[in-house]
């Protein structure tokens, strides 16, 4: 039985099935991995940080995600296998308002970025 997004743990849980659907994945694995060169273990508690603020009000992320993501060479599809990837992890392991919203706040943040670097939006509803 799933169980809504409510602690730490449960946002943890959903990043690190997200990024390992990233890594895995034809796409998307190249830009984080040869273009951006992520260093994981860096960067995956900043992401624990950023979706626990937005979905559990920590208030424990601080910063502005957009910059670091501006000179990317992606495209309508990776943003649309992005979110399919997040949608799959969100409705694999959880059910619920937090769930939903955590589906719906990861479309808005594509929109947004999307539209900061001048791609038109042809993304999956969730």
């Amino acid at each position: 039985m799933k169980t809504d997004i409510t602690t730490q743990e449960d946002i943890i849980l959903l990043v690190d099935r997200f990024y390992d659907k990233v890594n895995a994945d034809d796409l998307l694995s190249p830009i984080f991995n040869d273009f951006a060169k992520v260093n994981w273990e860096k960067h995956m508690p900043i992401m624990y940080r950023f979706w626990g603020s937005i979905l559990l009000h920590t208030e424990t992320y601080r910063g502005q995600p957009f910059p670091k993501h501006m000179k990317l060479p992606v495209d309508n599809k990776h943003f649309e296998r992005w979110l399919v990837l997040f949608y799959q992890t969100v409705n694999e392991n959880f059910e619920g308002p937090k769930a939903e919203e955590a589906i719906q706040r990861g479309l808005n943040i594509a929109n947004v970025f999307m539209y900061k670097m001048g791609i038109i939006p042809e993304l999956p509803n969730p």
